[in-house]
């Protein structure tokens, strides 16, 4: 209840205010970021998950343009994980403090619901881990090849023991954009659609949003405007992570003009105003990943209140150019020394596991 109080003192703002928000003063803006953040997770602490990203194939049919991850099936470094293969990787992850695993891909044609059936049910019966596993796309693309629907796919992937869903394959909810860097992914209203069926059978997840991709700033609010409005209806999102597009090695990349990527000052500020315009999201994490460790300690004075993870593994950005790494006491760091306390959380943001 009180979490609920605070969310609700935060004021609303229109989608046209939030436009404004761009012509802020960087500096200005950053302030009123941070005092939503304060009023929203009022405790002088931030959070991370320790987890592991494991992507069981790189073999898909989307071929995103933004993506360097992706093989045909002919390629001769495609591949699809063994069973074998991911247990070890799991359990080395728990062995390294993990307790969150992401097992996301992409959308191989010869995979289908009981696969992962399978799959989930044997991670179940040997690890005690939560599974924060494949995305809206990889749900529509199982559901498709399997004929189910989006529930009847979700609900059996929960009994099998999917726990909950990241936020992946959002990059922007605005079909526009969607048809120019990923015309074979899915739209922004199955996308919406997967997450409100989740929420439904109390399934919590993530959101994402990918910028930098040539999208108007407009396009990143009506994003933002997208998946309050769902919030709104179902509660079921836990936090908000916003990262920039990486062009390295993808054919989007190569289109662009001047493809250096998102840099630190465009990324904060769209960071910030995401922290003010969510004001019924709880959550919003820092990218390291994607923007290193210094610009993600000045997020932390920009809306931020959580790191992710530490991400034992990551292959998919990482192919696309991403190039920045952190270990535990690295993370810990860099909260602490910022005076905040270092929080070790469960997935679904309800315990605490440490505190350093």
């Amino acid at each position: 209840m009180e979490i609920e109080m605070e969310l609700n003192s935060v004021r609303r703002f229109t989608v046209d205010e939030a436009m404004e928000l761009f012509e802020t003063d960087i500096i200005e803006l950053g302030a009123m970021a941070d005092r939503v953040r304060w009023q929203i997770n009022p405790e002088p602490a931030v959070t991370f998950v320790i987890d592991r990203n494991i992507n069981y194939t790189n073999i898909c049919k989307s071929r995103c343009r933004f993506c360097a991850f992706y093989r045909e099936a002919e390629s001769g470094d495609a591949y699809l994980l063994s069973r074998d293969e991911i247990f070890r990787r799991i359990d080395e992850a728990i062995r390294l403090g993990a307790t969150q695993i992401m097992l996301q891909g992409g959308l191989n044609p010869e995979l289908g619901i009981e696969y992962f059936e399978d799959l989930f049910g044997s991670i179940k019966n040997r690890f005690d881990i939560h599974l924060h596993s494949l995305s809206p796309p990889e749900i529509v693309h199982i559901a498709s090849i399997s004929g189910l629907s989006i529930k009847e796919t979700l609900s059996r992937l929960k009994c099998a023991g999917l726990d909950s869903l990241p936020g992946g394959g959002a990059e922007i909810l605005e079909d526009r954009v969607r048809s120019r860097i990923s015309p074979n992914k899915i739209t922004s209203r199955e996308w919406l659609g997967v997450m409100e069926e989740a929420h439904e059978i109390g399934m919590k997840t993530t959101a994402t949003m990918m910028f930098g991709a040539g999208e108007s700033r407009r396009d990143r609010i009506t994003h933002l405007n997208a998946i309050r409005d769902l919030q709104d209806k179902t509660g079921g999102f836990t936090a908000f992570i916003p990262w920039t597009f990486q062009p390295a090695n993808t054919e989007l990349g190569k289109s662009m003009a001047a493809p250096k990527g998102t840099g630190g000052y465009e990324y904060l500020r769209t960071l910030a105003i995401s922290r003010i315009f969510l004001d019924n999201f709880q959550n919003i994490q820092a990218s390291w990943v994607t923007q290193g460790l210094k610009i993600a300690q000045i997020a932390l004075f920009t809306g931020a209140n959580d790191l992710g993870s530490t991400m034992i593994e990551e292959n998919v950005v990482r192919a696309a150019g991403a190039t920045f790494r952190a270990n535990l006491s690295e993370l810990v760091g860099l909260i602490k020394e910022i005076g905040l306390e270092a929080r070790q959380r469960d997935t679904l943001y309800q315990r605490i596991i440490k505190v350093w």
